[in-house]
């Protein structure tokens, strides 16, 4: 079984940061790509950003500039420094993974539970 918990949600006024984390725990042999999606109240959940176990990233257009997905591989660990906040960032941000458990069998999708950002104007 493997767990995600994202952590460092909060209230921040427009043009503030914030960094978010997702820990991953569990029967772990090994991580490929780790991503975030972001859902806002009445909208379909989104992607937002996504990082490689070698370290490559994409960015949903809105965020580029502004957002800097990154992991350590050592601790299961993906963040997400989220810069010049908008009150249109305002969403709860879900971190997703593809976990291999055993080796030698297909990886599995795994979602932590969310964590909510909210930027005031």
């Amino acid at each position: 079984q493997v767990q995600l918990v994202e952590s460092g949600g909060g209230l921040v006024q427009a043009g503030g940061s914030l960094r978010v984390s997702c820990a991953a725990s569990g029967r772990i042999f090994s991580i490929s790509a780790m991503r975030w999606y972001r859902q806002a109240p009445g909208k379909q959940r989104e992607f937002v950003a996504t990082i490689t176990s070698g370290g490559n990233t994409a960015y949903t257009t809105s965020v580029k500039g502004r957002f800097t997905v990154s992991r350590d591989n050592a601790n299961n660990t993906v963040y997400l420094q989220m810069n010049s906040l908008k009150p249109e960032d305002t969403a709860a941000y879900y971190c997703n993974a593809y976990v291999t458990t055993i080796v030698g069998v297909r990886p599995d999708d795994y979602w932590g539970q969310g964590t909510q950002v909210t930027v005031s104007s």
